[in-house]
């Protein structure tokens, strides 16, 4: 449990936007946003302040350390993406999604906060009017980063970060430049919506076939651009 909780923690933060040294809001709100007791919420931030990432100064709060160290893991997952990569297609990268994140968005339906579903309705609203590519697939990014955070498991987290991470070097280059606007008909919009249907229902079998219907239709379209 301790490791869900941190998780969240870790990935709120990731996602917040927040500057180094900004202060985090009061444990009221944050324990709110996050669906986690005053408790929890502390022993998390605990954790956090031991390893360097936050400090905490009495009378004004908790704050972002302005120079965090670096992960204890960051080399060793480097090091596996990169050999990974190096022995990895793009098809072989999204056959290897198509197996991890159906399971991710099964947990997501289970443990996702209501902060975390309206995030991914939003994400998927704002997908559908992307100006550029490059938008749209930062949002995809968040989108699926998100999901496999709200599933609460940090060894699937862990196996899906590094997944993506080779996902991110060995994916195919689109053909339409980067700076023009999706097709208004692209077939993840309502893929993407269907997800977040199922997960604010917590039907985690309806989000993990959602899940896998989108995957299985993005693999189509990737294996049709290398046939053309």
């Amino acid at each position: 449990m301790q490791d869900r909780n941190l998780t969240r923690l870790r990935r709120w933060i990731a996602t917040s936007d927040m500057a180094r040294g900004a202060r985090l809001p009061p444990e009221r709100r944050l324990s709110e946003a996050l669906g986690l007791s005053r408790a929890e919420l502390r022993n998390a931030l605990l954790v956090l302040e031991s390893e360097g990432l936050l400090e905490r100064h009495v009378g004004r709060g908790t704050f972002l350390a302005r120079t965090p160290p670096p992960p204890r893991s960051a080399m060793g997952i480097d090091a596996t993406i990169g050999a990974l990569s190096e022995t990895t297609g793009p098809v072989d990268a999204l056959d290897a999604r198509v197996v991890l994140e159906p399971a991710l968005a099964r947990l997501a339906a289970l443990h996702a906060t209501p902060k975390q579903l309206r995030s991914l309705q939003e994400m998927s609203d704002a997908m559908r009017g992307a100006p550029t590519w490059a938008a749209y697939e930062k949002l995809d990014h968040d989108f699926h980063s998100l999901i496999a955070a709200a599933s609460g498991n940090t060894m699937l987290l862990a196996l899906f970060d590094i997944l993506n991470g080779v996902r991110q070097v060995v994916v195919w280059r689109r053909l339409a430049p980067a700076d023009q606007q999706p097709e208004r008909d692209y077939h993840s919009f309502d893929e993407h919506d269907a997800i977040v249907a199922a997960l604010t229902t917590r039907d985690g079998a309806a989000a993990a076939k959602a899940m896998a219907a989108h995957l299985h239709a993005t693999r189509a379209v990737l294996t049709q651009s290398y046939e053309e």
